[in-house]
């Protein structure tokens, strides 16, 4: 957990157990008027509605070929490694909307729409990553078995969430660009913009692990440089 003024940020893993204890801790325990997610509309939507469908043409086309198909891979690793520790990928997300309504706070989603993030993907991704991407998932699911270096019912550590982090910008930079800088940006704006609005009132945000020293330091520089929405 993060604090910056009046802003919480509660770093989380998106299939830990720790995760949705934390964020239904921390948002009792303070009770903000706002409770803000690293989520957009239709992402919302998809985990509220978790109904299966047929995939359409016309959102390959909207997100590009490339960008549909990390998505496709992404939530499907998510799903398995999900099962593997029992808590569905999203559930502290839930865990949030339900502690906001058990106190009355507002709802913000402060993260990009999901098309523009995968179009920019399908717009930046080189074939040399989405490759890389697609071995190192297939090989994780299906290949020999290791032994993992954390547990995945608990938030990784910062050490380790660093690590990994490098190695995404080193051998992923497009993934890194689009993915964590680019949000960070967008949820650092959102997150400001709200910090002012409701001036000393609290707020938590609830954003994944390796987010948060960034997007503090984000808006403590738009705060110095007085930006406008």
């Amino acid at each position: 957990m993060k604090k910056l003024r009046n802003l919480i940020i509660i770093g989380t893993s998106h299939i830990a157990k720790e995760s949705v204890e934390q964020v239904r801790k921390i948002i009792q325990e303070y009770k903000p008027v706002i409770v803000a997610l690293e989520l957009d509309h239709k992402r919302l939507y998809a985990l509220l509605h978790p109904t299966k469908r047929w995939i359409r043409i016309s959102e390959i086309k909207k997100v590009g070929f490339k960008g549909f198909l990390f998505n496709l891979l992404g939530a499907w690793a998510e799903k398995k490694m999900g099962k593997m520790v029992a808590t569905p990928p999203g559930s502290e997300m839930k865990q949030a909307i339900a502690s906001a309504r058990e106190i009355d706070a507002r709802i913000a989603l402060i993260d990009q729409d999901i098309h523009i993030t995968l179009r920019r993907l399908s717009e930046t991704l080189t074939l040399k990553e989405k490759w890389r991407f697609i071995k190192e998932v297939v090989t994780s699911v299906f290949g020999k078995r290791q032994e993992l270096k954390f547990d995945l019912r608990k938030v990784p550590e910062q050490a380790m969430i660093k690590k990994l982090t490098a190695k995404i910008r080193k051998e992923y930079p497009s993934l890194h660009k689009v993915l964590i800088e680019e949000r960070n940006e967008v949820m650092a704006k959102a997150l400001y913009k709200i910090m002012t609005e409701v001036k000393k009132e609290k707020i938590v945000a609830v954003i994944g692990a390796g987010h948060e020293d960034e997007i503090i330091r984000l808006i403590k520089k738009r705060e110095k440089d007085g930006a406008v929405f």
